[in-house]
């Protein structure tokens, strides 16, 4: 778990250094960190245990003095397993709860719904299954994996492609 905490660590230290501060977040103790799973409806098996582990991550990071001396605050929303819900919740996660960044989703169509929100807002996503397809935005950070064999190669934002060989 160190391990993970510390990547919770880098990665909201690179969301905060990279995403716009409103003069009230920049006031608070707090930082908030949105956690967008499904915790009803037929994801919610697969994604309650994400928020979980989000929650236990935040938790450690906090033990540990918080980051950049304030401590984490998770706001949660159940987006329900409903597509065009995630969207709606996205929205409200950045505009209504302000938070920096957000942890979530998990399912493609779920990521689709909810990109264009993360791209108009300015706002970032962290999801966490690893790279899927062709799309690429500065919005959303998928989790890191190494490519499976016979994959084409990730498309780079400035839509080049890197190839690597897949090494077990």
């Amino acid at each position: 778990m160190k391990i993970k905490s510390q990547i919770l660590g880098a990665f909201l230290a690179g969301a905060l250094a990279t995403t716009a501060f409103s003069s009230v977040q920049a006031a608070e103790d707090t930082i908030k960190v949105g956690i967008l799973h499904s915790l009803s409806g037929t994801m919610a098996i697969s994604e309650t245990t994400l928020k979980d582990a989000m929650l236990m991550l935040i938790e450690e990071q906090n033990k540990k003095g918080g980051l950049l001396g304030k401590k984490l605050e998770a706001v949660v929303v159940d987006p329900a397993s409903d597509w065009p819900l995630f969207a709606e919740k996205a929205r409200e996660l950045i505009s209504v709860n302000k938070v920096s960044a957000v942890f979530g989703c998990w399912t493609s169509s779920s990521r689709k719904s909810v990109l264009p929100v993360f791209e108009e807002l300015n706002s970032l996503l962290f999801y966490p299954v690893q790279y899927e397809g062709e799309e690429s935005s500065q919005h959303l950070l998928h989790r890191c994996s190494p490519e499976p064999a016979g994959h084409p190669g990730r498309r780079l934002p400035d839509g080049n492609r890197r190839r690597r060989a897949f090494r077990a």
